[in-house]
């Protein structure tokens, strides 16, 4: 459906304008096009925040909701579609460890992810989290969680053609196909996840 097949992470802090960032790369893709989202409303602040998401997308963006099975709406959705923006991985990986997942099985998931999204017939954006730049948890599952996001975000970063960090709202491409990418050491089976 579109000719622009370009996968993309964008990763960041916090409130550093990571899915505005997701919204501008959007307008240029023709209708339709899909908004997947990830979080579910478990408390009044965050049902406001997903109302307040919703608005700001407007009309033009298709809504689908998808919690845990985001690998299988992306199969679905892909080759429908001008582009697809996900957002966002690290609530995903929330969702799957709340789920009871293990790390194997999450492991496993991303890796059918990175599948579908490489696959995908049309433009694919993934939002995620820098959460390791803070503070150590002091929770064994926030270590968990700290640890499977990092994991997370460097074997999907290794197959995007462009990963574009935020900070303070500014938009720095840290690799992009179009540019040479400095070489790094990797293990002979590939980045792990």
């Amino acid at each position: 459906m579109n000719n622009c097949n370009e996968k993309v992470l964008v990763t960041g802090g916090a409130r550093s304008g990571k899915s505005r960032f997701g919204l501008e790369w959007g307008k240029k893709f023709p209708e339709p096009k899909v908004f997947l989202a990830t979080a579910t409303p478990v408390d009044r602040e965050m049902l406001e925040r997903i109302r307040r998401h919703f608005q700001e997308r407007g009309p033009e963006w298709i809504t689908v909701e998808e919690p845990v099975d985001i690998e299988e709406a992306i199969r679905l959705w892909a080759p429908k579609v001008s582009c697809l923006l996900v957002d966002c991985i690290t609530i995903w990986l929330t969702n799957l460890l709340m789920e009871g997942f293990s790390d194997r099985k999450i492991e496993s998931r991303t890796r059918i992810l990175r599948d579908e999204v490489l696959r995908a017939p049309c433009s694919v954006l993934l939002v995620t989290n820098e959460v390791g730049w803070g503070i150590v948890p002091n929770t064994r599952l926030g270590r968990r969680f700290r640890d499977l996001a990092g994991k997370t975000n460097q074997f999907l970063a290794q197959e995007m053609d462009e990963v574009v960090l935020m900070v303070s709202g500014i938009p720095l491409v840290i690799k992009s196909k179009a540019r040479s990418q400095v070489p790094f050491t990797r293990s002979p089976s590939g980045p792990e996840i």
